[in-house]
């Protein structure tokens, strides 16, 4: 019999077959038809029909049904620098020209490239390795070499074994499949995909052990073309050229450098074909895996359905599918915190009627507020607040502390249960046992310390030694350059402040009375959109900054640069984020002084007053607003850029050969022409969830709706970078990864410090704590134990001290007298604080009630940080890492293979038994 295909009087037959419907309904009469007319080979057809009928799927079975593909007698020959390249099989672009050999790997180069000598002997020993080697010349441009690799079945089973590739070979039974319950917690329906029309969505229900040769026969093997799916091919034809030399050396070795010198151009898998079809998938089936991904995952329609994971990671490697896995299980955990943030929202919108403190403001026409602003503020009624009042009671009601306790919580539950459902994961993907490999050392670490050399612990081999003074002063330069960088942050939120300080007076003086009656949220909205755009300028240069600290630092490894890039840029980029955040809860409006002893900036300055409804206000505008455009600019770049560069490159190749011309390219030279995945992996997007997260738990007290922001756009990012990943960008390495890296030890952070910010926004922002001393010790329901909105009567007047306007310093006191209000000028004015009136023994001075609020406020940070992070760890301690139900799978794996490894030695003993009597050596005393 013939594997991967007969080519017969120029038809090809495609020997992966799989029909549209179930195994029972294949049609024999039209496949044999079929055969009879163009193979006459019917072992052919048994070998696919035993396929098609095995209990365990392979991975790359699911093919279009209409298998049976002709080629064109009459292929174009292209010259390419004086020698004619062979004809090329143009039926899908996926196998090299006898339409049998799959490509597994690209390599581009370009002939004008000085680096010939060491392409060639790399090439050379490419061969030398087994892989088979193919080369064609672009159809736009003869300087661009496409090389195309296949991995023969001998290559793929000696490197597979010695990588310790993880592959089925025991079927599950009926007691462990219903031992296996990690995803019966989903609702099949709706938002399940249907597994009956859209086949091959989930892992297979197969046993895995490493890949040996020896124990070849107990594994599940069909089609040995197929027995290794596409990405793991593509995996190890990509561990093969990293240990390939190109020239004499013990340092000249691997795929890597010569990227990195510029003797190759591009390196990729291949995509398994087109993404769309003219036919329904339902109907037709799908065209490939990336025809499914689409369908399935990268569409629009399906945006309500779980991600196929299984199918993600099958075609992108473990790291990716683990990136989607987690940024599925965030959003989902998503869905409890957005339902209680709006729950708090809405209980703020239904007891705004009864809200006792809002119906004062709105109430107190006779109460006039001092100016906000040196001279050109005016003196203002209280209850022109009314509004402003309002909107706060929505944020800060007596839910909120309940909210913040439970979004501790939350983030807490969220990562010890997403510890279960990665360990879930890591198993079903062969992950548990999995250790990467000794990496190897980065080409520029070997260009620096190649004459200092020691012996490597773990190889024994001798490797490029870095001194460790010279590893400290590096890090010390780094810290500094790291510390600058902070400064300048800090120097752009002081810019901030002194906007906000100058444009209110400027606000205030304005024409336009829509503008000049609300000059504090006027000052709040710009000063946040002008934030915004230097949070944004400030990423590119934090960006270039982390880059060349890093390099300067020079780590060994390519983990270690990653692990050193990812922390600067997170540490740059969170401070960046939430440095004016922190200014506006916890110093806006703290340290201003009192009317007639302003504190002031560079003593000229008076520093910003919160509005009389209280600070919260601002910090909810400045959460909303940069949280929403930075989203919104987030996704727009992640899909418009790389659009628009593959819409750049096609419309450069219409030029080039006329509009007219309709070109077929090969799948190699398509996936050439998008753009590839970006120098840091999956930094980006895990960079932008981590942030959004931290935006979401460290001030949720002052905005109950961050998470609801954060589920929404979550649900069309998962979406956009899916198909980013199917349609925009060339099909990246299939890496392995155990869990998502450095990034897990930053969230845990990000959860203790939620703790401790939420606490001192409850105690210092809000009003929270105010209100609660003096329901309980000033107001009506004193010493009764009560804190209702009955208590609450009087709350705003107490609140508010009393000013007497002859005391305000000259270049403080307002133009305006205040005759505007009862027709005669102003003598006393009032402002949020708690002191003495101007006629007391000691004026201004601190009331009792100021030390009662400071002291509650105190008490209040200690009890609910402990009380919080007691919670935490109780959680984390009843919460196990594993679920009981991966523990009894796990141990029946381990069983199950060592009865394999132990029937497989039993077998080869009785073996040499049986030839040892047959050679007359057998002896009484043998076993067995």
């Amino acid at each position: 019999s013939l594997e991967g295909g007969v080519d017969l009087q120029g038809y090809q037959l495609d020997m992966q077959i799989l029909p549209d419907g179930p195994k029972s309904d294949v049609d024999f009469s039209e496949i044999l038809n079929a055969i009879q007319e163009m193979a006459k080979d019917v072992n052919i057809l048994f070998d696919e029909l035993e396929a098609v009928s095995s209990p365990c799927k392979d991975d790359d079975s699911l093919l279009h049904p209409g298998n049976l593909t002709s080629t064109s007698d009459d292929a174009s020959r292209l010259e390419a620098g004086g020698e004619t390249v062979p004809e090329r099989n143009k039926s899908n672009g996926l196998y090299f020209r006898d339409g049998k050999c799959r490509i597994d790997y690209i390599l581009v180069y370009r002939k004008s490239n000085p680096q010939t000598e060491k392409r060639e002997v790399f090439e050379r020993n490419i061969r030398a390795e087994g892989l088979q080697m193919e080369k064609e010349s672009s159809l736009i441009n003869s300087d661009i070499i496409f090389v195309k690799l296949h991995a023969p079945w001998e290559v793929l089973g000696r490197y597979a074994e010695q990588m310790n590739v993880e592959m089925y070979f025991i079927p599950l039974s009926l007691i462990d499949k219903q031992i296996s319950r990690f995803r019966r917690w989903l609702p099949k329906k709706p938002m399940r995909l249907d597994k009956e029309t859209l086949p091959d969505l989930e892992e297979n229900d197969c046993y895995t052990a490493p890949f040996s040769q020896q124990r070849i026969h107990h594994f599940i093997i069909h089609n040995k073309e197929t027995f290794f799916n596409n990405a793991t091919r593509s995996r190890i034809v990509h561990h093969i050229l990293q240990r390939i030399k190109y020239e004499e050396g013990k340092n000249k070795i691997g795929l890597n450098r010569l990227l990195t010198n510029g003797s190759y151009e591009a390196a990729f898998p291949l995509h398994e074909g087109s993404y769309r079809s003219k036919n329904s998938i339902r109907t037709h089936g799908a065209e490939n895996h990336r025809h499914l991904l689409y369908e399935c995952w990268a569409s629009w329609g399906v945006w309500y359905k779980y991600q196929p994971l299984d199918l993600v990671r099958r075609y992108f490697g473990e790291k990716i599918g683990l990136y989607f896995a987690w940024l599925g299980w965030y959003t989902g955990m998503l869905f409890p915190a957005a339902f209680i943030g709006l729950f708090v929202f809405l209980y703020g919108v239904t007891t705004l009627d009864h809200c006792q403190v809002s119906k004062e403001v709105c109430q107190a026409t006779d109460i006039i507020m001092c100016p906000v602003c040196d001279k050109y503020c005016p003196f203002m009624r209280l209850s022109d607040s009314c509004v402003y009042a309002k909107v706060t009671h929505l944020f800060d009601n007596g839910a909120t502390v309940f909210f913040a306790v439970f979004m501790a919580v939350w983030a807490t539950v969220f990562l010890e249960f997403w510890k279960r459902r990665r360990a879930v994961i890591a198993y079903d993907w062969d992950l548990i046992d999995w250790e990467e490999e000794e990496e190897e050392i980065r080409p520029q670490f070997e260009a620096k310390y190649s004459k200092k050399e020691r012996m490597n612990p773990i190889s024994g081999k001798p490797e490029p030694y870095q001194a460790f003074t010279d590893k400290c002063s590096r890090l010390i330069v780094s810290a500094s350059g790291i510390f600058f960088m902070i400064c300048v942050v800090i120097a752009a939120v002081f810019g901030i402040v002194i906007y906000r300080v100058v444009t209110v007076s400027t606000f205030a003086a304005f024409k336009w009375a829509l503008i000049r009656n609300n000059s504090q949220v006027a000052t709040t909205g710009t000063a946040v959109c002008i934030n915004f755009c230097i949070i944004m300028l400030l990423n590119v240069l934090y960006e270039k900054v982390a880059l060349l600290l890093t390099n300067l630092e020079q780590p060994r490894t390519e983990s270690e640069w990653e692990n050193s890039f990812t922390l600067k840029m997170f540490l740059f980029q969170f401070v960046n984020l939430n440095s004016s955040t922190f200014y506006i809860a916890f110093f806006l409006g703290r340290f201003t002084g009192h009317p007639g002893a302003y504190l002031r900036l560079i003593n000229r300055w008076r520093l910003e007053e919160c509005h009389p409804s209280g600070c919260l206000i601002d910090l909810c505008m400045q959460m909303g607003i940069i949280m929403v455009l930075k989203q919104t600019w987030n996704n727009f770049m992640e899909l418009g850029y790389p659009l628009i560069q593959n819409w750049w490159t096609r419309r450069k190749v219409r030029q080039e050969h006329g509009p007219e011309r309709k070109i077929s390219f090969p799948q190699w030279e398509k996936d050439y022409n998008l753009q590839p995945m970006n120098a840091y992996g999956l930094f980006d997007e895990y960079l932008e969830m981590i942030l959004q997260f931290g935006f979401t738990t460290i001030f949720v007290a002052a905005f109950p709706l961050a998470p609801l922001l954060a589920l929404l756009n979550n649900i069309i990012e998962i979406r956009l970078d899916a198909y980013k990943f199917v349609t925009q960008w060339r099909r990246p390495l299939a890496s392995r990864a155990k869990d998502i890296g450095i990034w897990y030890g930053i969230l845990e952070g990000i959860g203790i410090l939620s703790v401790i910010t939420n606490a001192f926004v409850i105690a210092i922002t809000s009003d929270f704590i105010p209100r609660l001393v003096y329901a309980y010790k000033y107001g009506p329901c004193a010493g009764q134990g009560e804190a209702g909105q009955k208590c609450m009567v009087g709350y705003v007047n107490a609140s508010l001290s009393v000013f007497r306007i002859s005391d305000f310093e000259n270049r403080s006191e307002p133009e305006s007298d205040g005759s505007e209000f009862s027709g005669t000028p102003l003598k006393y004015c009032r402002y949020r604080d708690y002191r003495d009136p101007p006629h007391s023994l000691v004026p201004y001075g601190y009331t009792l009630q100021f030390w009662h609020v400071l002291a509650a406020r105190l008490a209040f940070i200690i009890v609910f940080e402990h009380l919080v992070f007691c919670i935490k760890h109780l959680i984390s301690y009843l919460i196990p890492d594993l679920p009981k139900d991966l523990r009894d799978r796990m141990r029946r794996e381990k069983y199950l293979i060592q009865e394999m490894m132990y029937e497989a030695e039993l077998e080869r003993l009785q073996k040499e038994r049986k030839e040892r009597k047959k050679n007359g050596k057998a002896h009484h005393n043998e076993w067995p």
